[in-house]
Order: C-alpha cells, then sequence, then structure tokens
C-alpha cells in the first residue's frame, strides 16, 4: 500500500477525479492529512463513505506510531521513537526554546554516508523515507505535544541530499499554504556535501538553510571522519556553498564537531579560518561556524575535549571575525549522539 501523504495537491487532484470524484474533495483530503493530522480515512467525516472505502483499498493514511518517548527533566526536551507502517523505525526530536518549537526529523533509516562520530550509519541504509513519512514526523510530535512547530532542521538519522526528490517534495508541502505553511526560511537542512546536489538545491531556491557538515578544516583529517572527502574535497565542496550563498543569500552554517586529539587543536582552528577567510575574499558569503562537542558513542573510542579547550577553538575563530557558537545540548540527560536512540532501541527487541 502506498502512503497518500506522498501526494501534492495536484496529484491529489489527479488521483481523485480519476476516481470518478469532483475535485473539491482532494482540498477536503488534503486538508485531514495536512491540516487536521487525520491518522486515517476514518476520521474524515465529510468525505463519502465509498470514498474513503476506495481509497483505503490502495492507500493508507495512518501517521507513524510512537512507541517510545524519552523526556529530558533538563529542558523538556523529547526524543521519539516511531514505527512507520513496513516496520522499520526511526527517531525523531522535539526541542522547546523560548522563539519557538523545533522538530529535527530523519530523512533515512539508517544511512551510507560512514561518518565516523554518527551512531545513524552504523548498520548502513536500510532505505529512503518517503516525504510523506517525513511528513508525518513533524504531525505525529505535533499531535502527541498538542503543541504547533515552528522550525524544523533535517539533521536526524540519514542524508537527506541521497533522497534528494523525496526531501526536496517534503519542503513543498511542509511549507504549502494548504498545510502547515511553515516559513522556508524557518527549515534547516544538513548534507555531509555531495556537491552535485548543493547546487542543484541552490538553483531550486527554495530558500531554506544550508548545514555543511565539515568536521574539519582539511581534506586529511576529514577523510579519516568522513568517507564522502575521498570524493568530494573541499576545494569543490566549498565552492558549492559559495554558490549556494550567491543563489539563495541564505547564512551557511559550518557544523564542527570537536573531537579530542583529532581535530580540537589550535592550528586546526587557524587552518579553519584561512579556509572560510578563503570563500569571504572571493564573495560576500555569510556564515557562521556551529560547534559541537562530540557525543561519544559506545562503537566508537572517541571523546570530546574539554570545555575550556573546546572555547579556545571559539575564541580563535571570534578574534578573526568569524561567529562562532558551542552548541547547547537540549536533552543531555535521555540519548547521546545521532541515531544512537534508535540503535538502543532496536537491541532491546
Amino acid at each position: 500500500m502506498k502512503n497518500i501523504r506522498d501526494f501534492e495537491i495536484k496529484e491529489l487532484t489527479e488521483l481523485i477525479e480519476s476516481m470518478g470524484e469532483k475535485s473539491f474533495r482532494a482540498a477536503q483530503l488534503y486538508q485531514w492529512l495536512h491540516v487536521k493530522l487525520a491518522d486515517g480515512f476514518d476520521e474524515m467525516t465529510n468525505l463519502p463513505k465509498s470514498l474513503r472505502e476506495k481509497l483505503s483499498e490502495d492507500y493508507y493514511a495512518t501517521l507513524p506510531e510512537t512507541v517510545e518517548v524519552l523526556t529530558s527533566q533538563i529542558d523538556e526536551t523529547k526524543k521519539f521513537i516511531n514505527r512507520m507502517k513496513d516496520g522499520h523505525v526511526i527517531e525523531s526530536v522535539w526541542m522547546k526554546y523560548q522563539h519557538g518549537n523545533s522538530v529535527c526529523i530523519s530523512s533515512q533509516v539508517g544511512c551510507r554516508m560512514g561518518c565516523k562520530f554518527c551512531a545513524s550509519t552504523l548498520d548502513g541504509l536500510a532505505r529512503n523515507l518517503t516525504s510523506g513519512e517525513m511528513l508525518g514526523q513533524v504531525y505525529r510530535m505535533e499531535k502527541d505535544t498538542g503543541e504547533r512547530v515552528d522550525n524544523i532542521v533535517i539533521m536526524g538519522s540519514g542524508e537527506p541530499l541521497d533522497n534528494y526528490d523525496e526531501f526536496t517534495r517534503f519542503i513543498r508541502m511542509i511549507s504549502d499554504k494548504n498545510g502547515l505553511n511553515i516559513s522556508r526560511r524557518n527549515i534547516t537542512v544538513s548534507t555531509c556535501g555531495i556537491v552535485p546536489r548543493i547546487r542543484e538545491l541552490a538553483d531550486e531556491n527554495y530558500g531554506i538553510t544550508l548545514a555543511l557538515s565539515l568536521h574539519a578544516p582539511n581534506d586529511e583529517t576529514r577523510k579519516t571522519l568522513m568517507p564522502i572527502a575521498n570524493k568530494y574535497s573541499l576545494s569543490e565542496i566549498m565552492p558549492a556553498i559559495e554558490y549556494y550563498f550567491e543563489k539563495t543569500g541564505r547564512r551557511v552554517t559550518f557544523e564542527y564537531s570537536v573531537v579530542e586529539g583529532v581535530n580540537d587543536n589550535k592550528n586546526e582552528a587557524q587552518q579553519l579560518v584561512r579556509l572560510i577567510h578563503g570563500m569571504k575574499q572571493k564573495g560576500r558569503l555569510q556564515c557562521h561556524v556551529n560547534l559541537i562537542p562530540v557525543n561519544p558513542i559506545k562503537e566508537r573510542d572517541w571523546k570530546r575535549p574539554d570545555r575550556s579547550k573546546i572555547e579556545a577553538f571559539q575564541h580563535i575563530l571570534e578574534k578573526n571575525g568569524i561567529a562562532a557558537t558551542i552548541r547547547r545540548e537540549m536533552g543531555s540527560d535521555i540519548s547521546g549522539s545521532c541515531g544512537q536512540l534508535r540503535r538502543d532501541y532496536l537491541f532491546k527487541e
């Protein structure tokens, strides 16, 4: 069976008309799916029973099932484990800030990028998520919390640009005025650096924020952390980032997981300054560095540096005119790194 939430409004109208129904039924159905967040066709009471029965023969409208929720006692962060229709489980996160509610969602079941600091990739890629399944994570968290989502980051399990068509369909639908209508300026996508897709995303100009998982200021160190660095060098990635900024005008974020003894010394901070300034001198690149104390995972023997060392790294960037912050950890008492909650759940089953 297919997920009816995968259909954009035009496609849904064509489907409804092909069933011999009036086109206005598509708008009613779309509202149930993307505004009222119905958890099945039975809830759609203003649709004829005959139409609901026809739809249920080939499609499903259920949201992902919440099978576990961990709630932080520190900051009210909630980490969700959701089960998909085919039995696969994924994780997503609900975070409360003064400026609103942010959610972090997954784009794939697992990941094939192989980044050494990420638990999501330890078992490889099981499959891509569809746009409807990505939407379903947001909708399920809204229903479970009873609150509105204000900001979305696609930084959970998976590489969004490795699932490009479904990811961009998700962007169009989550920002659709007929649905939740979340501003694209409030959406951030993280990528490990798939150069052709970065350029394609720039050309489509969705206006979302791009975050590059950089994690090292040179190719040699980056290759030890991220296999993608063997395919795309920084000499290819950085011009693509500059191109994204030129096309969209959106400030770019560089994510930098700080690992003790790997990428955390002053020399590497100075290399990072030169790397970013090299791009800024060519154009008007506006950027921000997000320093992330690495979350240890039991499968890797890596540690986070002392806070003072991370602050010294930050100071070198700031005194050279590069905006840098140290990521505030959300829900630090309820799980570790990205993908670890899902992995722990699977081992418990």
